[in-house]
């Protein structure tokens, strides 16, 4: 872990930010500000707040701002030097300060034309060699499908080992044509049990994905399945892959290195699946596919390091969230994709968005004066509207909401796809046009005037997903530089973590007791657990 006495990364505080202040001052006369009246007087609204870029509209004219609250938002980003840290971002400065690291995801989806360095030294010959024999073995897996060998793929890991691969498999589906790809990720048995049961152990590969091959759900889950795969006649020699740079235990395991790929530290979690993490993904999708899913990314780099401000999307999206967020207090962020094989992204973008900017203390070591992550939640299209949207159109409190939507259908039935669409536009109008309530009926009345961003794609396919996810991750990346706070490190989770392990006897042996005194809850609800599982 890197000293932290150390001099901070960019030591920007927003407490101290003449632009925030200005924003401040200037929600006084905006906070009320009606959208619908906005649209009568501007004609051209809808247009002046709209970007297209690569086959996507990106429509946030709904939100609560004008012009004014667009020039101040970006006076904030030019006050921060929001360009130079995405600058020291792509130059491998180790902006991750409290474990002494670059952040590098960059590098994992790069061609060999570029070039990206950490301490002087270039990192791009060895990403792109783990990406050819990835891939290589991913074909080969895939040749094995087609000759009858291999029939499923079992990836086995938890957090960004389980959620970027799961949600890329899903939301490519019509793209995948190697073999099924099944996701294993709670230390719960019945989440490993459901899944194999269902399989056959002489044609099952498990990848199992694990930087350090040390984490304890992923590890649980894998000697479980390992087991199933040896008792049912699957061969552990053939059958088996990890993604993780710890070889004496994957070969201790029984993978031997050349069905071992590995990433380097400059890799966090939650920004991996670019790399082997991704080895489900090459898998189910193909090689060429999966290029193409890293090229979408790429060009997101690429815009986000040359694009004007005004025009920059993920600085954009990062100042919208900052608007809603900082300024008018919304504490949430809904995303809404009115796709189903995007069903998974509100979870993938929840761990991307809620571990990265969940912190309470600055890249200074001071505690923030303001709020930092928003809460992240949603579900997929027509779903989302018989769960809570009663809530986003009458309930006391603010929720922005992400629409997500594709012009061209992601299945064959048109007329289908066509409802979806119009349940999309519907919605978005709805919140914010409202509705005057009919006389004596207030319970029907829709206040109206609520913000919503629409994300409009042409289609649904490995580029578009990269860029969508890509421009998730800048955006995410330059919250973090407006609120001071390091968005790669997860401290966070490391203490509950650290406490099962203590627990871990305590619940499994009747006699014994940990050293670490629990509080008198933990206390009765452990003795109630052992008194049940040791009776007598």
């Amino acid at each position: 872990m890197a000293d932290n006495a150390a001099a901070p990364w960019r030591p920007f505080r927003l407490s101290e930010s003449r632009a925030h202040s200005a924003l401040v001052e200037l929600s006084e006369s905006k906070a009320s500000l009606d959208v619908r009246t906005c649209f009568e007087s501007d004609p051209n609204r809808a247009e002046v707040l709209s970007r297209h870029w690569k086959g996507l509209l990106l429509d946030f004219s709904k939100q609560r701002l004008d012009a004014d609250v667009l020039e101040a938002l970006l006076e904030l980003a030019r006050e921060a030097d929001i360009q130079g840290a995405i600058e020291d971002l792509f130059a491998g400065v180790k902006i991750n300060t409290t474990e002494g690291r670059a952040v590098l995801h960059m590098a994992l989806r790069a061609n060999n034309t570029d070039d990206f360095q950490v301490d002087g030294q270039s990192v791009m010959p060895g990403v792109l060699k783990v990406r050819e024999r990835m891939l290589a073995f991913a074909e080969s897996i895939r040749d094995r499908h087609r000759q009858g060998q291999i029939t499923d793929v079992v990836n086995i890991g938890i957090g960004g080992s389980d959620l970027g691969p799961a949600m890329a498999v899903k939301a490519l589906r019509r793209f995948a044509d190697g073999p099924a790809c099944h996701f294993v990720s709670n230390v719960d048995g019945a989440h490993v049990e459901s899944v194999l049961s269902r399989l056959n152990p002489r044609t099952t590969l498990l990848v199992v994905v694990s930087k350090t091959f040390t984490t304890q759900e992923t590890m649980a889950n894998a000697r479980l399945a390992k087991q199933w795969l040896i008792q049912g006649g699957g061969n552990p020699a053939t059958h088996m892959a990890a993604v993780s740079t710890n070889l004496e235990a994957t070969g201790a395991f029984g993978i031997g290195p050349e069905a071992t790929f590995g990433f380097e530290d400059w890799v966090g979690g939650r920004y991996s699946m670019w790399g082997p993490v991704g080895l489900s993904i090459s898998i189910a999708i193909g090689a060429e596919n999966f290029q193409e899913f890293l090229s979408g990314a790429r060009e997101v780099d690429v815009h986000v390091q040359e694009a004007q401000p005004s025009e920059n999307l993920p600085l954009l999206l990062a100042l919208l969230g900052h608007w809603n967020q900082q300024v008018l207090g919304m504490s949430s962020h809904v995303v809404i994709p009115y796709a189903e094989d995007l069903s998974r992204l509100p979870a993938y973008l929840q761990q991307a968005d809620m571990e990265s900017n969940g912190k309470s203390i600055t890249r200074s070591g001071d505690r923030v004066g303001w709020s930092t992550g928003s809460v992240v939640w949603g579900e997929p299209g027509t779903n989302s509207q018989h769960a809570f949207f009663q809530l986003l159109h009458q309930g006391t409190e603010i929720h922005p909401v992400d629409f997500l939507a594709f012009v061209e259908p992601t299945s064959e039935h048109e007329g289908m796809h066509d409802m979806l669409l119009a349940n999309a536009l519907a919605q978005a109008e709805a919140l914010l046009v409202g509705q005057k309530p009919p006389k004596g009926q207030p319970h029907r009345g829709f206040e109206g005037n609520r913000p919503s961003t629409f994300w409009l794609f042409d289609a649904l396919n490995p580029r578009t997903l990269g860029r969508l996810v890509a421009m998730h991750e800048h955006r995410i990346f330059i919250q973090g530089v407006l609120w001071g706070i390091s968005s790669f490190d997860q401290w966070g989770v490391e203490l509950g973590k650290a406490m099962a392990n203590v627990l871990l006897p305590d619940v499994q042996h009747a006699g014994h007791v940990s050293d670490l005194p629990h509080d008198a809850s933990t206390s009765q609800l452990l003795k109630v657990i052992k008194m049940a599982k040791h009776p007598g």
